[in-house]
């Protein structure tokens, strides 16, 4: 029999049964999915008077620990809420701004952004947690956050060369939520849900609609495939967000796969410490530990999200001994500049953060106004080479349509053009159509 010989290996039998989920489903944080529409109907609820602390004012410590705009915010719309409460991150999941009456109030709207609230809503879900909520413009619809998690018209409209599932997700899906495109490698979905919805997200299809449930059975069967397959030694959470789920689920996951002998490797996918960083807490960072080698792939956008909470959140994580990398989505108007990605992967790597993947926008339906020309990527690349440090320069890579995975963009793998399609080349050999946007 094989022994295990890692040093951090935690026997399934030794957790706690609050580990373990008492039935068949678990649900997730937002246990009752509506449809969108339905979602940005509802009206505001007013925050519930609370308490105010017994306390003279915030000391000069404590104020570090937040931006200017969050404190503003806090005090215009929050002002009950307790600090204790606020950095609760269940009272943040709970209380996300979710309709127009609640946008509304706190941003004032573009046309194309209440036209994208009314009637039949957006696509995707709208959620947004208060915390990333205070570091959006209440006054530009153009400010670069804002443009990533408020809706417009614009998701609307489909271009040539989009698709739902452009990577070809569900073709290479062996059970429901689980995706075995790379031979030693796996991607196990374990929720759809997310405490802040990105609206260029590549898995609009599914996030925030609950078709992905964290439940025991679905998840054990994925376990299963995983556990009857050598050669898989990586394993990807990712969903929807895992770290959404409370520590014992997500414990549950971690401590089954770390039973597999050849799972060499877990990661985590997330953005929660930039939508979310509350999120992170010791008593999470205690338990992440116990299952090394354990490794996060974070999300971040703009160098607006690097805030004294983001930097607690990785610092906590960092200092657990798990390695950071990002992986960042090239936005056209959000971060296609070479001076606002040069300040984002330096503040990235101050706060021990990796920049791993810079990522062309995959060709969802309705991401056409996110997305650049793959030579304006190439130009960000040329303009971070050579002028800062080489661990702050992220691989370019396109994550082919059709399921041909992560290209990096460089002239060996470029092939030419057909139309207006960029022809590539990927680690099989195989050639793969990216619908390319014309430089403006």
């Amino acid at each position: 029999m094989h022994k295990d010989t890692r040093p951090n290996a935690v026997p399934c039998g030794t957790v706690s049964r609050a580990v373990l989920p008492s039935g068949d489903d678990e649900e997730p944080p937002d246990p009752m999915p509506e449809p969108a529409g339905a979602m940005l109907a509802r009206p505001a609820k007013p925050p519930r008077p609370r308490p105010a602390l017994n306390v003279v004012g915030p000391s000069r410590e404590r104020a570090a620990r937040t931006t200017a705009a969050t404190r503003q915010f806090r005090s215009r719309y929050y002002a009950g809420i307790p600090e204790k409460l606020w950095n609760d991150w269940r009272w943040q999941v709970q209380n996300r701004i979710r309709s127009l009456a609640q946008l509304d109030r706190m941003l004032n709207l573009s046309a194309t952004e209440r036209q994208a609230l009314t009637n039949a809503g957006p696509r995707l879900p709208v959620g947004i947690t208060p915390y990333y909520m205070s570091l959006l413009s209440a006054d530009d619809a153009a400010q670069p956050l804002r443009r990533t998690v408020v809706p417009t018209v614009l998701e609307s409209l489909a271009d040539p060369g989009e698709a739902d599932d452009p990577l070809g997700e569900e073709h290479q899906s062996p059970l429901p939520g689980l995706v075995h495109r790379y031979p030693d490698r796996v991607l196990l979905l374990v929720l759809d849900f997310c405490s802040t919805y990105c609206r260029y997200c590549t898995r609009s299809r599914v996030v925030g609609r609950g078709s992905i449930f964290p439940s025991r059975a679905r998840l054990q069967k994925a376990i299963d495939y995983i556990r009857s397959r050598p050669e898989i030694r990586d394993v990807l959470l990712s969903g929807g967000d895992p770290l959404t789920l409370a520590d014992e689920r997500l414990e549950w996951v971690l401590c089954r796969l770390r039973q597999i002998p050849h799972v060499e490797v877990i990661r985590i996918g997330t953005k929660v410490p930039a939508v979310l960083p509350q999120r992170i807490t010791p008593k999470l960072v205690r338990m992440l530990r116990r299952y090394h080698p354990l490794w996060m792939s974070l999300h971040f956008t703009h160098p607006d999200e690097c805030t004294p909470e983001a930097l607690r959140a990785c610092t906590l994580l960092a200092d657990a001994g798990i390695p950071l990398g990002s992986q960042t989505v090239l936005l056209k108007g959000v971060n296609d500049s070479v001076p606002v990605m040069r300040s984002l992967v330096h503040n990235l790597m101050k706060m021990r953060v990796r920049p791993y993947y810079l990522y062309q926008c995959d060709p969802i339906t309705g991401s056409a106004h996110f997305r650049t020309s793959v030579e304006a990527g190439l130009d960000i690349i040329r303009g971070l080479r050579g002028f800062t440090s080489g661990y702050a320069v992220p691989t370019y890579v396109i994550d082919a349509p059709g399921g041909g995975g992560k290209i990096p963009v460089c002239p060996e793998t470029v092939l030419g053009r057909v139309g207006g399609d960029l022809l590539l080349k990927n680690h099989q050999g195989g050639c793969f159509r990216y619908p390319d946007r014309a430089a403006n």
